[in-house]
């Protein structure tokens, strides 16, 4: 009997809104409509990572990766693949995958230089079914926890595995669980942070849409631990499909009886609820987090106490994100020493990197940490695209801040990051190129901070703003000398006497891109150019020979500056032009080139 194929679907939120869903459905009508049920069975998963390539379809046997699939496609993919055995090659995934010699998914040059530890079973299995989480060892570590080790030894297994915090801190989690545990109290309550709202950054829910059960397996772990009965995940209300797969997970949990009383047949009880957050940037921060689920407005305390002391509603309580939560079902199952003997001696195990940005394979990886950023930007991430040079990388999201080319080769570790004036964050990995303004960079950043700011304290309300004003004067072309030197004392005021880690990290963009890229921002005070040609008040638009009269710039010129007949060269006056981009961004076939505004033409300002 021939094996069974298996159409593995990718269902992470990427793959989800380019219709997914209904490619499993046709795949399913097809294969029932041919009587192929025997022969063929689909499963939707989670993230598989390549949201490049977006829809992503696996076929197994022979790990065949097919790409941008729409639903059209199956009835041809159905009819070589599945019925005479072959590959169709027009929708196959090209190379860099080493097309005819792969035998597995970690021969992928995508794949191979990753460790999937916290995403182990994303793009594998089926979200929805409780026994393909068991299968690949699910609930086993909270089982062995359970029946073998007291929770004394849970916690000196977590602090000998060297696990830090991935929600951005890098505290050490088995640390942080012994604070939790030897706060006496009768109540005591475990959280996940899947409060996940740095830009571009999407870690977290790849994990809960795609592995939910491993949370859950590791909150109860935590809870025997410390000594807590109750689990909270306070989960984004913007991840309705992250929202709907945990509410799965945690009934089929409770029907089996791994969560609930005496889960496991053991005297120990352990829930989990969701609570879904409320909307604001500041409620990652766990003071503020705790705030919000007992029906206040999410602000960050004062810390001393800590919520290892006095948490959620004044009982300890230990907070987590859900990438430090995935990775310990996996330390109990191959061991402590094994976990450390990944990545590096102060940071061990793995990261998971949402790549994105000027990058050839966009996309989700997780890598041991020391691994270089020129290895994750290069090999994994396959380059820049159009031949582009590449010019920083923005880790941390608004709270981090951008490396150079002189950098590439340092090894990602928290402490590496730090030192270059940025941090790991969340996960963002952000990749800009020769075409990015680095000054608009950082005003994008702080913007977002500016408006995501809870307003309690007064160095973080204040003065991001007045940052964020200097920056846009900067960009008009209205910047002084002084202007550089008060972003910069502004920055490290603002770093020293703000309340929580986010105030404390709001400067981060601004000083180290004032640092690494400062020709940048004296071009824009000194010259009153863009380098970049980004920044629209320093900016010339032109027409290059490849326009093609399509007169798509034209029609969307707001105030007439553009002319030209169809099928004819265009031209822009400058007399009319407001330096709007509106041209360049309607132009399809990139006819519109920008230059920096000569100093002269500024004289004036």
């Amino acid at each position: 009997m021939l094996e069974r194929i298996h159409v593995i679907i990718c269902g992470g939120e990427a793959c989800s809104k380019q219709e997914a869903k209904d490619i499993k459905r046709e795949f399913d009508r097809l294969l029932e409509q041919e009587g192929l049920t025997d022969e063929a069975k689909t499963v939707m998963t989670g993230c598989m990572g390549l949201c490049e390539y977006h829809p992503v379809v696996v076929m197994y046997p022979g790990e065949v990766f097919y790409q941008n699939i729409t639903v059209e496609a199956v009835a041809t993919i159905i009819e070589e693949h599945i019925k005479h055995g072959r590959i169709v090659e027009q929708y196959r995934i090209p190379e860099p995958f080493d097309r005819g010699k792969i035998k597995n998914i970690s021969q992928l040059k995508f794949y191979k230089m990753q460790k999937r530890i916290a995403l182990r079973n994303c793009g594998v299995i089926n979200p929805l079914d409780i026994s393909e989480y068991i299968a690949r060892d699910g609930y086993f570590a909270l089982a062995k926890v359970l029946r073998e080790m007291d929770p004394k030894t849970v916690i000196d297994t977590m602090k000998q595995s060297g696990l830090r915090g991935r929600g951005g801190g890098g505290f050490p989690t088995g640390l942080k669980w012994e604070f939790a545990a030897k706060s006496v109290d009768d109540v005591k309550y475990v959280i996940c942070n899947a409060d996940e709202g740095d830009p571009g950054a999407f870690m977290d829910r790849a994990v809960l849409e795609g592995d939910p059960h491993s949370v859950l397996e590791a909150m109860a772990i935590c809870g025997y631990a410390i000594g807590a009965h109750q689990g909270y995940i306070y989960v984004r209300a913007e991840y309705p499909v992250a929202v709907e797969r945990l509410e799965i997970a945690i009934r089929q949990a409770r029907e089996l009886q791994i969560l609930g009383r005496n889960i496991l047949g053991s005297h120990f009880d352990f829930d989990i609820e969701l609570r879904l957050g409320a909307g604001a940037f500041v409620c990652g921060e766990e003071t503020a987090l705790i705030a919000s689920i007992e029906g206040e407005r999410g602000m960050p305390r004062n810390k001393p106490p800590f919520p290892a002391v006095r948490g959620l509603w004044g009982r300890p309580t230990n907070v987590n994100n859900v990438e430090t939560f995935a990775n310990v079902p996996v330390i109990f199952m191959k061991g402590a020493d094994w976990f450390k003997n990944v990545g590096t001696e102060k940071s061990s195990g793995t990261k998971v990197f949402a790549l994105g940005g000027k990058i050839m394979n966009t996309g989700l990886i997780e890598i041991p940490m020391g691994t270089t950023l020129r290895e994750a930007i290069y090999d994994i991430g396959g380059g820049i695209p159009n031949k582009r040079k590449f010019k920083a990388v923005q880790t941390g999201g608004p709270s981090g801040g951008c490396i150079t080319e002189k950098y590439l080769d340092t090894p990602i570790d928290f402490d590496n990051l730090v030192e270059l004036g940025s941090m790991m964050g969340s996960g963002g990995m952000i990749v800009m190129d020769e075409d990015n303004c680095m000054v608009d960079v950082a005003r994008f950043y702080l913007d977002f901070t500016v408006e995501e700011s809870c307003g309690k304290c007064t160095p973080c309300r204040e003065g991001t703003k007045r940052m964020l004003d200097i920056l846009n004067r900067i960009c008009e072309g209205k910047g002084t000398e002084e202007d550089l030197d008060v972003l910069e004392r502004l920055g490290k005021m603002i770093q020293e006497s703000s309340l929580c880690g986010l105030g404390q990290t709001a400067p981060n963009p601004v000083l180290s891109t004032l640092k690494h890229f400062r020709s940048e921002y004296e071009a824009h005070v000194y010259d009153k150019v863009c380098p970049a040609g980004v920044c629209a008040k320093l900016t010339t638009f032109t027409i290059t020979e490849d326009c093609i009269g399509c007169t798509k710039c034209a029609r969307n010129c707001p105030v007439g500056a553009i002319h030209g007949k169809v099928k004819e060269l265009h031209h822009i006056d400058p007399a009319l032009c407001i330096h709007c981009g509106a041209c360049k961004v309607a132009c399809p076939v990139n006819a519109i080139s920008t230059k920096p505004v000569m100093k002269e033409e500024h004289a004036h300002v």
